[in-house]
């Protein structure tokens, strides 16, 4: 409570009153705050002993009202319940997949005072800088896409883990340093190639389409899993995929 406490207080600090009335018989900010420390315990997995995985996107939903309301002081709340989230996971021995966001939306179904907290993990992914590493190359072709990005699959491959040397470098802390390669093999001209997914002796192992396997062969749509992060093989007839290329979840 403790924690609770001073963070109502250094609210008050920055909005002072006006803050106060205008979340009166409303949704109070230290409801918010306790529904995410909620949602960090009902969403921990385990990684060791001393380590739970957290997520570390937020969308706060609230009422038309209680929108309308907090929307003078959106960036502030935010801020603060960030700084909230990530006290509270130090303590518990949380951690997080990447950044913490927390956004605030609207839903037309909910009356004033109440509201929901929905989560994902999201694992920030850094392409290697490396020259040559992901460039765009054949008409036709394949991308990975991790978290709504596409990342061109081009021959011979690409390493993926939590390492430097890695060509895509994933902040998953259920992720080896090099976990699994994605070999991309060149048929004829104009024709797609083929993607191999192997397990380069990674710790918690590699899951494709909910398999455990070693190695595997992929094609379009296949799920390929390893720690907490879930890739999408798609294939691209007529552009070259280029990264960056962004497309809506899967």
């Amino acid at each position: 409570m403790g924690k609770l406490q001073d963070f109502e207080n250094r609210l008050e600090q920055i909005i002072s009153t006006a803050f106060a009335r205008t979340f009166r018989s409303a949704v109070e900010p230290v409801e918010i705050s306790s529904a995410l420390q909620r949602e960090l315990e009902n969403s921990a997995q385990i990684l060791s002993r001393d380590r739970r995985l957290v997520p570390n996107q937020f969308h706060v939903e609230l009422s038309p009202a209680d929108s309308d309301r907090l929307s003078p002081y959106g960036s502030t709340l935010s801020s603060e319940l960030t700084e909230m989230l990530r006290d509270h996971a130090s303590q518990q021995s949380y951690v997080f997949t990447g950044p913490v966001q927390i956004t605030f939306e609207t839903s037309e179904d909910l009356t004033t005072g109440r509201f929901r907290v929905r989560s994902q993990a999201l694992s920030s992914v850094t392409p290697s800088s490396r020259p040559g590493a992901g460039a765009a190359g054949r008409k036709n072709g394949a991308v990975l896409e991790i978290n709504g990005v596409r990342h061109p699959l081009e021959p011979p491959g690409l390493v993926i883990g939590r390492g430097s040397e890695a060509d895509l470098r994933v902040d998953d802390p259920g992720i080896s340093r090099r976990h699994v390669e994605i070999r991309v093999e060149a048929d004829a001209e104009g024709e797609l190639p083929h993607l191999t997914a192997i397990d380069l002796g990674s710790t918690n192992g590699l899951l494709v389409d909910g398999e455990r396997v070693k190695r595997a062969r992929l094609s379009d749509g296949t799920h390929v899993k390893a720690g907490n992060t879930t890739m999408v093989v798609r294939t691209v007839r007529g552009s070259s995929g280029g990264p960056d290329e962004r497309r809506s979840h899967v």
